[in-house]
């Protein structure tokens, strides 16, 4: 499929995991996720839920990001999309700065709700499109949110996946590790591995990852794109422009 681009690839290997998922909330400034999530909506109907923040279609949250959380605490959640400055091989969470902590060389935007996100949703899939060892790292310098807790900790949720620009992986919480699932085409094994920074397992064996169907491109670049320009309108325009006028 010669004409599919990067950012449509990555929209439907992430709809692909939302397949029966329920509500699937999405942050602000995620285009790619949001995108993922409207489409998955549409082909599992009934079965998966877009709650966009800041959308004027699919926003249930109108008056203050105070109510994502209250829906989260309430267990109406049930899958959420998270990234990092650096994000270890523990699935830990870095969104604070790199070097020692207070005196960070260079500082990310901060943690605000994202611990309790962490622990909170049952299901949260990493998402980071640059895939490299200053990404991937050995150890967080900061540790925003924890991948695991100990056992004492009261603990609903945390990471299950990871899907960067060139691999994804599952999040195994009770081994502590990540297993690379799959390359994307253009990308092997080998390179993910010396672009990591961490160690990770394997799957025997690992794939390339899928290329959508037409029929999930046809939904992508039509309605699915009108739907997420009323809140990303340049990525709609730019990324998914093919269809995006029907």
């Amino acid at each position: 499929m010669s004409n599919l681009n990067h950012e449509e690839f990555l929209i439907c290997i992430l709809a692909n995991l939302l397949e029966n998922a329920g509500n699937v909330a999405i942050g602000s400034s995620s285009p790619i996720p949001a995108a993922a999530a409207l489409l998955a909506q549409r082909l599992f109907q009934g079965k998966t839920r877009a709650l966009i923040f800041r959308n004027n279609i699919q926003d249930p949250f109108p008056e203050s990001g105070s109510e994502l959380y209250d829906r989260i605490a309430q267990g109406r959640i049930n899958v959420f999309f998270l990234s990092g400055g650096q994000i270890d091989g523990s699935a830990n969470l870095n969104m604070v700065g790199i070097g020692k902590y207070p005196q960070s060389e260079i500082r990310f935007p901060g943690s605000h709700g994202l611990p309790f996100i962490y622990l909170m949703v049952p299901r949260i899939i990493l998402f980071r499109e640059e895939h490299s060892c200053r990404v991937f790292v050995p150890r967080v310098d900061f540790i925003s949110a924890p991948g695991v807790s100990a056992e004492n900790v009261y603990r609903r949720g945390g990471p299950t996946d990871l899907v960067t620009g060139a691999a994804a992986f599952t999040f195994d919480r009770k081994r502590n590790r990540f297993k690379l699932i799959s390359v994307h085409p253009g990308h092997t094994v080998e390179e993910i591995m010396e672009i990591t920074g961490f160690h990770f397992d394997q799957a025997k064996p690992v794939v390339i990852s899928q290329e959508p169907s037409s029929a999930w491109l046809e939904l992508l670049r039509g309605p699915v794109a009108a739907e997420l320009a009323q809140t990303y309108p340049e990525f709609a325009s730019k990324k998914l422009r093919r269809e995006c006028h029907t």
